[in-house]
């Protein structure tokens, strides 16, 4: 369908033009959806590390060490 926004084309490779096209088609989307959400997917993995960044820099070694201590049995075979 139509769209209110205002249009603009951008330069890519022919190749990388028909890998989003054949992806956007098995998707069911527009071109423009898949890039949207594509980039929507990309902000909110920085935002993860981001988080993860702050929860580190003010995690105190007592935390590392039991973190440490977890990951240490993660390999038991105890869990699923």
């Amino acid at each position: 369908g139509m769209t209110s926004e205002p249009m603009t084309t951008i330069k890519v490779p022919k190749h990388l033009r028909e890998r989003l096209s054949r992806h956007a088609g098995r998707a069911g989307l527009t071109a423009a959806a898949l890039i949207s959400d594509l980039l929507d997917e990309r902000e909110r993995q920085a935002r993860f590390e981001a988080v993860r960044h702050a929860f580190e820099a003010s995690a105190d070694d007592a935390y590392a060490a039991e973190t440490q201590e977890w990951d240490s049995l993660a390999g038991d075979g105890l869990a699923p």
